[in-house]
């Protein structure tokens, strides 16, 4: 089982591991607040975004947002400004309350009722890896028809569930040579 290119990169290979791209892709289609939190306009839009309703705030809450409900109204009011740690808790909370409030969407989106959706797999750079040590890797598209796994690990933060399941569910369906997609330049899809 990969894990699986235990030295990658000592001759030269450039890439990211696949599921931190598909991450990415996820981050792109959820439409996070492009904002800085360290501004005040992107840290009001996170706090109202926490704080709209009941369920909002026990969520917010749940994702480690502990502060007290009269902090919370000062920062709201501009009385007060948050801690840096606190901006950090903020913005690590609205992450969480966003993956999964867009996880479900998500999901309907990507499954589309079984049709499922086109992966394009961009294969690492070799460009600095001398001729006698260069694998052969091409561009691939796969159509994936079940991405519940992928976003529920997505939605929970969880990087070790997204690389299992990107890599054990998803890359086997590409052949003997899934293990040579461990890296890639890039995942791409359009849901």
């Amino acid at each position: 089982m990969p894990d699986r290119s235990i030295e990658f990169g000592k001759f030269g290979a450039r890439g990211i591991k696949g599921y931190e791209a598909v991450a990415r892709q996820l981050d792109k289609l959820a439409g996070f607040i492009a904002t800085p939190v360290t501004v005040r306009r992107g840290l009001m839009a996170r706090l109202h975004y926490l704080t709209r309703s009941a369920h909002a705030r026990v969520a917010a809450r749940e994702a480690g947002l502990t502060v007290t409900d009269r902090t919370l109204k000062a920062w709201l009011d501009g009385k007060r400004t948050p801690s840096r740690r606190n901006l950090a808790r903020i913005e690590d909370a609205y992450l969480t309350v966003r993956r999964q409030n867009v996880a479900r969407y998500l999901l309907g989106r990507l499954n589309r009722e079984g049709r499922g959706t086109r992966v394009e797999f961009h294969p690492l750079n070799q460009s600095q890896v001398s001729r006698p040590h260069q694998r052969v890797v091409a561009y691939r598209v796969l159509n994936v028809r079940h991405w519940d796994a992928v976003v529920q690990a997505w939605a929970d933060n969880d990087e070790e569930g997204l690389d299992r399941a990107w890599f054990d569910d998803i890359t086997v369906d590409l052949g003997s040579d899934y293990g040579a997609y461990e890296y890639v330049t890039n995942i791409g899809f359009a849901a």
